[in-house]
This record gives structure tokens, sequence and C-alpha cells, in this order.
């Protein structure tokens, strides 16, 4: 395929589907974020995203929800986002980057009126803020202008601008104090800003424990996004900036949680291959003591905490395919669900923000239907206050199929769910396996199921299988660990056994099977067809194919050594073992591989090598590296362009008409 696609009429027919799904909905928010949701309990203020044409990533802005509809508050320039409602409900303080392109700072909007008030620079970007409990002071979290990114935020570095020197100023590792993370502390009254974590200690995310303390998951020595995988639970004192480790977990952290007396912590500990994606087992920590309890959620891997005041903890998560939102007292250790529904709420993982009554606010949105800014009361009953529904939306939703829960039985009798989404008619359909990234993450019902790829094929006439197999939230941490030493091995199997299970039903069309994904599923979409001669095609995204090199060469030589369980520097074991390239003379399926020219997490030259593998193998094969993405294609027009060359691929190898419903 060419380099430039765009005139033709591949591209043009591709570029249509995006032009009638999202050209109705220019210049309005069409896509939500980050809720939080003022302390009376009836108004929603969100990030939301609006696009003005088919280029970039649009831009962001602070929006409220409340019984008159959706108004946007903000208006740039820049990106605004993460709004944050002050305790008593009368100021949103939110990040811009208004002043200085890619360097996010603090503003302050009272009563929703008026013009932001910027608070003093800090040193670095300001990736989250949280009010302290008396309303006084702000956390920030900061990032230097020059710390990695995590993959899920697109991998690369916190760098701002691109435009910081001249083209031929070369790229510098080792030791840079910008690479460092930090806890700063606005005081609201005063209008000053100061650092409050220490030297050395590199604060991923952090929160208030009291008000005169944060609780942060933190690790030491090394700034690095490796560092992450070892980090521990510590808490600073933000007038004299000591710090003291407060719980060593055996996993990952995420989602800390300071109750408003400063007596309580609650974490999510998780066996977790990416920060900010963490789902799993709830921990209460007394500060004191030291003491940690497991609490009961009742089967929920948790993604997500919030204290409503010193007794009771709001909690939202994931159990099976389902989102759950509740409410976990402390005093009694029982738990109140609020919400358990098949839609979804939140990107990767459930999100959800809490009033101090235990009323809940959501974005729950459908693979048919985009998200809607709904409240949970105390007893159950919800209202929808805005739901971002537009001509562009409906008519995507009405080519898109639909999607259903289905579950199989891998060979060793275990049970594995997935969703499925497939057009209108009786099968066999031709069927692309969507694989998930992580491995510890999960397909929830998502509007659109998060991807493009998905109502596109489906459009087409393909259905797509989105397996969680083991290894994947919502099924507990023995579910989820059981990938632990063995990425490719009994994960493999729970994936072809879902399309023994499609094909025996007679929805799957065993001779025209292809596979693809992203980062993980980048990495299994060529593990597969290393293993099995059944896929017409693939196409992976971000993948790893040789474990080795990954190691030396990416930002997160800890994941592979934590997950494959093995010495990256001995020879043969896993690390070979587990590596497509290794096998890449028993593949026959022409693969199709793509990457992001800035993506350090899985870094471009992974997708080369097993590019070069296949081709020495006479195996049909082409790279496409995209010069400004990263981990994934998440800007326009690139996404076009790549969602054209995976259409092409599918149609072409697994013998489909092109020009179907789409």
């Amino acid at each position: 395929m060419d380099r430039d696609i765009r005139d033709s009429d591949a591209y043009r027919g591709v570029e249509d589907f995006y032009r009638r799904w999202l050209e109705p909905g220019f210049g309005r928010v069409t896509g939500v974020a980050d809720p939080s949701l003022r302390p009376d309990g009836r108004a929603v203020a969100v990030t939301g995203t609006i696009l003005e044409k088919l280029e970039g990533l649009g831009s962001t802005r602070i929006a409220v929800a409340d019984g008159d509809g959706l108004r946007v508050l903000t208006g740039g320039p820049g990106n605004d986002r993460c709004p944050r409602w002050s305790p008593d409900g009368s100021t949103l303080a939110f990040l811009s980057d208004r002043a200085d392109e890619g360097v996010f700072g603090l503003y302050l909007l009272r009563d929703g009126l008026g013009e932001a008030i910027a608070a003093p620079r800090v040193d670095g970007t300001v990736e989250y803020c949280a009010w302290s409990p008396d309303g006084e002071r702000i956390l920030l979290g900061v990032a230097g202008l020059g710390a990695d990114l995590a993959g899920g935020q697109g991998s690369g570095t916190n760098s701002g601008r691109s435009d910081d020197g001249p083209g031929w100023l070369p790229a510098v590792e080792g030791g840079e104090e910008s690479a460092w993370r930090s806890a700063w502390v606005y005081d609201v009254a005063a209008g000053t800003v100061r650092r409050v974590s220490p030297d050395g200690l590199n604060v991923w995310e952090a929160a208030w424990l009291g008000p005169d303390r944060v609780v942060a998951v933190a690790s030491e020595g090394d700034p690095g996004e490796g560092a992450w995988y070892t980090a521990a639970l510590v808490a600073v004192d933000v007038t004299s900036g000591g710090a003291e480790a407060v719980y060593k977990p055996q996993s990952q952290l995420g989602w800390p949680a300071g109750s408003p007396g400063g007596r309580r912590i609650a974490v999510v500990e998780a066996l977790s291959s990416d920060r900010w994606i963490v789902a799993g087992d709830l921990r209460l920590v007394d500060p004191a003591s030291g003491v940690v309890v497991a609490a009961d959620t009742g089967g929920v891997d948790v993604t997500g905490l919030q204290w409503l005041d010193d007794r009771r903890l709001g909690y939202v998560g994931v159990r099976g395919l389902d989102t759950v939102a509740g409410v976990y007292d402390v005093s009694t250790g029982t738990c109140a669900e609020l919400l358990a529904t098949d839609a979804s709420s939140g990107a990767r993982y459930p999100d959800a923000a809490f009033a101090p009554d235990g009323t809940a606010a959501l974005l729950l949105e459908r693979y048919d239907r985009p998200p809607a800014v709904t409240l949970v009361a105390p007893g159950g009953a919800t209202t929808e206050l805005v739901a971002l529904t537009d001509p562009g939306a409906r008519w995507l939703a009405s080519v898109a199929g639909t999607a259903a829960p289905v579950s199989w039985t891998a060979p060793d009798g275990l049970r594995i769910e997935g969703v499925l989404c497939r057009p209108a008619g009786d099968g066999p359909f031709p069927l692309v396996v969507l694989v998930h990234g992580g491995p510890v993450s999960a397909y929830r019902n998502r509007w659109r199921m998060g991807h493009d790829y998905t109502p596109l094929l489906v459009s087409r006439g393909f259905a797509v299988l989105h397996p969680n197999p083991r290894g994947s939230s919502g099924r507990g941490q023995e579910f989820a660990g059981a990938v632990y030493g063995d990425m490719g091995g009994a994960d493999t199997h729970d994936i072809l056994s879902g399309i023994d299970d499609l094909v025996a039903r007679g929805i799957a069309d065993p001779a025209r099977l292809g596979v693809t994904g992203g980062s993980y599923g980048g990495f299994m979409s060529c593990w597969l067809v290393t293993q099995d001669r059944r896929f017409a095609a693939a196409v992976p995204v971000a993948p790893v194919t040789d474990w080795y090199s990954q190691h030396l060469t990416s930002n997160i030589g800890h994941f592979d050594a934590l997950f494959l369980d093995d010495d990256p520097y001995a020879a043969g074991g896993r690390y070979h073992g587990r590596s497509p390239v290794m096998h890449a003379r028993a593949v026959r399926t022409p693969t199709l591989l793509v990457a992001g020219a800035r993506d350090r997490c899985t870094p471009p030259t992974q997708a080369a090598e097993f590019h070069t593998a296949l081709r020495d193998h006479g195996v049909e094969t082409e790279l496409v590296v995209y010069p400004e993405e990263g981990h994934g294609v998440r800007r326009l027009p690139a996404r076009i362009d790549v969602a054209t060359r995976m259409l092409g691929w599918f149609e072409r190898h697994l013998s489909v008409q092109s020009g179907g419903t789409a």
C-alpha cells in the first residue's frame, strides 16, 4: 500500500464514515470525562471534548451538567480539564494550558462566572488537583517537563511544546531533574504555591490525608516509568515535608484516598500492567499503626475511591462485565450498592464521583449509546441530566450492529467472557478478534467499544469478538494473576477456544478469521499467528515482538520482568520462548504492523523486528509507522488512515467485498 492513500477510493470511503459520524457534533461537546459532583448533588462538572474538524484530538473545556442541560464554562485558549468543586460548592478548580501550550497550571472559577483566576506557576505541568477537606488549600500533582507518560496517556514524555530548541539537539536520558514528579500545595487565601514532597521522592499519585498531610503512591531513587511497579504508600506532612512509608504492597497501588479526619487511608492494590489502569482489592490502612485491612466489596475489582466522611467511602469498579458503584461503611465493614449495570462509565475502567449524602455521578454509556451524565441517588433511583446524542451518534449506532455478552469454556474448564459485536442477519460472518491491552484490562459494554475499528468493521459486514481472557479485570485477583509468568500461555487458548465456540455456533466463518489489538493486544496478535495458522490476516498495533529488546529499549522494562517472571539476562527461558520473532518461521498469516514513532512503552522497533522476520520467511507483511503518534494512533486524520489500512487488509485477505453498510 502507498504511503499517501488520501486520494484512494478506500480512504475516501472511510473518511466519509468519520464525517457522517463526527461532523454533526462539530462545535459541541461530544465526549465527557473526569466527573466532579457538586457537594449538593445537583450539578456535575466534566471535562468535555469538542471537535471542530477532522484533525488532531479536539479541544477540551470545562462544562457543567444540571437540570438545565450542559453548559460550557470555559473557552480556552488551549485545553481545560480536571474540574474539581470546592467543599462548599462555590468554586471550581481546573487545569489549563492556556498560558503555555502543553504545560498545565491551576485556575479557579468562582460561582461559575467571570474570568478564571490563575494560580502561580510551578516547576512542571500539573496532572491533577484536589481540594483539602477544609477548602483552604489545593493539592497539585506536578510532573517535570521530561517525565514519562504512562502507556494509557499515549507514552512519550511530558515535554510541553515540541519547539523547545533547534531540531539538531540530541535526546538525552539519565539523571535529569525534569523527569521527577512531586506534590505541591496552593494556599487559596494567600494565593501562594509551594512544593511539599521531599527531594528524591517520586510522587506518582497523591491525595489529601486530613487537612495537613498527603498520602502518595511514591518511589525513591528513580523517576522512570518502570519504578512505578514497585512504588509504596507514603504519608507526607505538608508543613515539614517529612515523608513516612506506611504500606509496602505485594503488587501495584492506585487511587489513594485519605479520610477527611486523616485517620484512614483507602487504596486499591492489584496486579497491574499500566499506571492509571488499576483494578483490584480495596485496602484500608491505619497510618498511625500501619495495620492493613482487606475490605470486602462483594467481588468488585475497585477502580475509583472517594471518602464521603470519616466513616463512609464511595467506590466504583467492575464485576464481570458490569459497572458497580456503592458506599462502603468502614465501621461495619458492609457495602451498600447503589448501581450494578451492564452499561459502562469512564474510559478503560469505571469512574464515578460522589456527594456527601451518597449520591453518585456516572457517565453511563453502551455500545450503541454515547455517554449520558447520570445521577444515582442513595436509594438507587437514577436521573439522566444530559445525553451526548446527536445525529452523527445516532447514525453510527444505526450501522454499528449490536453488542452482546458471550461466554465459553477454555480447554482447562475455566469460563471465559467477552463481548461480541455483529451485523444484522444470519452468520457465519467473517470474524475479527480484537484483543485488549494490558494484559490486565477488560472489555465492557462501551460506546463504540472504545474503538473506531469495531463499528467500522461491523458496518462492513464483520463480526468482532472482544475477549476477556485470564489476566483480565473484573474476575478478582486470582483470575488477573493467572497471566503472571504465562503471557501467551493459557490466555492464548482462552482466545482460540472463543473462536471455536463462535464457529460451532455458526456465527464465525472458520475460513475468514482475522486478529488485531494494541499494546498487549498487539503482542497477542503477533503471538497467535505463530501458534495457529487459522488466521487469514493480522493487524498488530504497538506490539511487543521480542521480549529481550523490549526490556532494553522500553521505558517500562520492569513490566516484562514482572509479568514474564523471568530474568532478561539469562539465556533462553520465557524471554526467548514467548517472543513472537523467535517463532516467525511458523507464520503463514499476512500481517500489517502499525506503530507510533514516539512510543516509549513498545518502541516502533518491536514492530520492525517482526516485519523483518516475516519477510525473511516469505510472509506477506507491511509496516506502517506514524511519526507523530506514541502508544497507539490517537489523532485525526491518522486515525482515518490506519482505519483505512486495517479495513482494506481484512477485506482483502478475508475475501470480504468492500462497500458494505457504511
